[in-house]
């Protein structure tokens, strides 16, 4: 299989989290969304969305959206699973995983920050407060969430799953702009635990080939 994605995006460190958790072989191929090259002819021609990730299977099919991807790889690789046996517990690691990924993760893309200081000329302090006002009220939703839940060592449960997949790349997102984490104590434990793990130390960016230090 093959994954078009860039070191820095959160949605392809997402997939890349589950690569490594399901021990499954990939070629990596960059493309470098500051330099633009997600909207050249050769990365169009794979993502009419100009998006990453992008994933190109062993059949030569290509899948976009690292959700559906991540759902794609559990489904075709079941072991070890991402989501729960479970209906219900499947409902509840999906509702982690999409409070992380379309409440939160949108707010900071990458292009909405370009619009923010190109098209309505806001100054690079104020982006900056706007972007770590969504994430901490995100992670403080999150927080509140997890409460409800047993405890466990991760999101959900004692095993990582899609949800954590999920949170990993939003805190280390969080950390580049400062976030305020305190009081986030059962978020930040189970981020601690993934961390804790050879497949999340893996997929991180520093590990990345197209890493810029």
């Amino acid at each position: 299989m093959k994954l078009y994605n860039y070191f820095r995006s959160s949605a392809s460190f997402r997939v890349r989290i589950a690569f490594e958790l399901k021990g499954l072989p990939y070629e990596y191929l960059p493309v470098h969304l500051v330099k633009g090259e997600h909207r050249q002819e050769a990365y169009t021609a794979v993502s009419a969305s100009q998006l990453v990730p992008t994933l190109e299977t062993d059949a030569g099919e290509l899948l976009s959206q690292s959700m559906a991807i991540i759902e794609y790889l559990d489904e075709t690789h079941p072991e070890p699973a991402l989501l729960p046996r479970d209906a219900l517990g499947r409902a509840r690691v999906r509702a982690l995983a999409q409070l992380i990924a379309c409440e939160i993760h949108p707010l900071n893309n990458l292009r909405v920050l370009k619009y923010l200081t190109r098209e309505l000329k806001v100054d690079e302090a104020t982006k900056n407060t706007w972007y770590r006002h969504w994430v901490r009220d995100g992670l403080e939703k999150l927080e509140q969430e997890l409460a409800r839940l047993p405890a466990g060592t991760y999101c959900y449960g004692d095993t990582p799953t899609l949800a954590d997949c999920c949170l990993v790349p939003q805190i280390f997102n969080g950390k580049r702009f400062e976030v305020d984490f305190g009081g986030l104590t059962r978020t930040m434990a189970a981020f601690d635990a993934c961390m804790r793990h050879p497949a999340f130390q893996k997929a991180q960016p520093s590990n990345c080939p197209d890493n810029e230090a």
